[in-house]
């Protein structure tokens, strides 16, 4: 199988990168300038014994999309899953946000993913198969103060999974998101101590969950042949 993951040169796309190459599926990844970050996953992957094609790619960009995706595919070959992982967020109050980083946020975090969608699902059509898996957050549930923008863009993949997964079903293409809670990656890094210790209290599993957990679930999702139309949270019993 063909794995495409966007955001793939660290966290939690960089993780999933490497649990499918575990299981021996090729890897197509990108990000929109963190090429060191690609190349390392690229040697990972390449030293687990499959193949791996990376580029830069600006996701919010249409042709960039399609350029990357035409190359990709004359690389490794038809794209069997596509994981849309890459997004950014903004911590702010919203009337402090200005109407350009509303829409950087609303592009990268959903936009990307209807433009990557529409531009594989002619592949995964020809098929008749496939899977497509979004990474959502929790706070695209339930949303979060200081998160608006964010919450927004995650509530809105939400829906565009579960709707996409209604138009796809009859020709066996299955669509899911997975929806993080605290993570142990980079965009949770600006936390302190005493901010950490705040949040375990609220989660009833007492820590923030692993990049490679999130990916494991990934994997399950995307070896399924029955599960679509779902947000999954994976979240130690925080919401």
């Amino acid at each position: 199988m063909n794995v495409l993951i966007t955001g793939a040169s660290r966290g939690i796309g960089k993780s999933i990168a490497l649990e499918f190459a575990k299981n021996k599926c090729n890897i197509i990844g990108c990000a929109k300038s963190d090429f060191d970050g690609l190349s390392d996953t690229k040697q990972r992957v390449n030293a687990l014994g499959v193949d791996c094609y990376i580029d830069l790619c600006d996701i919010t960009k249409e042709d960039d999309i399609r350029q990357f995706i035409l190359y990709a595919t004359n690389k490794i070959g038809c794209i069997d899953i596509l994981v849309n992982n890459a997004g950014i967020s903004y911590i702010g109050l919203l009337q402090d946000m200005s109407l350009s980083e509303w829409n950087e946020v609303i592009s990268s975090n959903l936009t990307s993913a209807f433009l990557m969608s529409k531009y594989l699902i002619p592949q995964m059509l020809k098929n008749q198969a496939g899977h497509i898996i979004n990474i959502s957050s929790v706070w695209g549930n339930v949303g979060a103060s200081m998160e608006t923008a964010y919450s927004a863009s995650k509530g809105g993949l939400n829906s565009f999974t579960k709707a996409l997964a209604k138009e796809l079903a009859p020709s066996n293409i299955l669509v899911n998101a997975v929806s993080p809670g605290f993570i142990d990656t980079e965009m949770n890094k600006s936390f302190d101590k005493e901010d950490l210790n705040a949040i375990f209290e609220e989660i009833p599993l007492g820590r923030s969950g692993k990049t490679e957990e999130v990916a494991k679930l990934v994997y399950k999702i995307a070896t399924s042949d029955y599960i679509t139309g779902q947000i999954i949270t994976i979240d130690g019993g925080w919401t």
